[in-house]
């Protein structure tokens, strides 16, 4: 494989190749097909599909998040992003950057949620010197548990008018970092809407308890690199740590690497991972019939 046979089959599967998503159904099959991606392009850029350049069918001159605001592609991109979480076709969460979605496949989620999520999300988070919630995020927890969904803005007034924006995003994050709830929806009048991601998908968040952390890391660790064709192992840990302790990561390419589910391939001077193709089975060819 050549470094333009690579870039050829990204554009082809990252839906950069003048063949752009607009409906529902092409979010839906792009989404399982890359299994995850940012909205939008990283600086420093990240190995990972972006929706608007699969929205754009392009990867010319796409905003960042910084620009967005004033692209009506990123405005069209995302009422179609939204349409997707309403459906449940793409799950969100919070990764590099809060304000930059990370979108993952519903068949994909449930190991994302093995490695992030609370083992036991029917248990109410609480505050401590030792746990990862403030007591805002507890209180937020609770409304949202039995008012939700519910927009951010109605959330701040049940809280309180001493709740500062700051204050309610620094809360709304710690309960989002640990899944415990998700954004459900997004209107310009009222803004993010939020709800317990165990009442707004019970049976992902089921699954997702029940998959070791082995096993969804190998399923991700796969999964990414059937999205990005081939790469170098560095590239794999880079985008996986966000996550992942980089140590297991490591484990987990080389116990695949030695069951031979993955394997390496020369682009160009270098040696990148990819999934091993699957062996094409030798069909012999028939025997001529000997004319009598």
């Amino acid at each position: 494989m050549t470094d333009t046979e690579l870039l050829q089959a990204r554009a082809q599967k990252w839906r950069l190749d003048g063949h752009p998503v607009r409906t529902l159904d092409d979010a839906r099959t792009f989404l399982e097909s890359v299994g995850f991606c940012l909205m939008y392009p990283m600086r420093p850029p990240v190995v990972v599909p972006t929706f608007i350049g699969a929205w754009v069918g392009s990867d010319d001159n796409l905003p960042t998040r910084q620009h967005a605001y004033n692209d009506p592609r990123a405005k069209e991109g995302t009422e179609l992003m939204v349409r997707a979480l309403r459906d449940r076709a793409a799950y969100e969460a919070p990764l590099i950057d809060e304000d930059n979605a990370f979108l993952l496949a519903a068949s994909v989620f449930p190991y994302f949620y093995s490695l992030v999520g609370e083992r036991n999300p029917k248990l109410a988070p609480a505050s401590g010197p030792r746990s990862p919630y403030s007591p805002l995020a507890c209180d937020a927890f609770e409304i949202i548990r039995r008012r939700g969904p519910i927009s951010k803005s109605k959330l701040g007034e049940m809280l309180g008018g001493s709740v500062s924006t700051a204050g309610l995003d620094r809360g709304l994050s710690e309960l989002w970092a640990k899944l415990r709830i998700t954004r459900v929806d997004y209107t310009v009048e009222e803004g993010s809407v939020w709800d317990e991601l165990s009442r707004w998908a019970p049976d992902v968040v089921r699954e997702g308890v029940g998959i070791s952390v082995p096993e969804a890391l190998s399923a991700l660790v796969s999964k990414y690199l059937d999205c990005v064709i081939a790469v170098d192992e560095g590239d794999v840990e880079k985008f996986l740590t966000q996550f992942v302790p980089r140590t297991r990561i490591k484990e987990a390419i080389h116990a695949l690497l030695s069951a031979r589910e993955l394997s390496f391939v020369h682009v160009g001077s270098k040696s990148l991972l990819q999934v091993t193709p699957p062996k094409q089975e030798y069909v012999p060819k028939p025997r001529p019939t000997r004319v009598s």
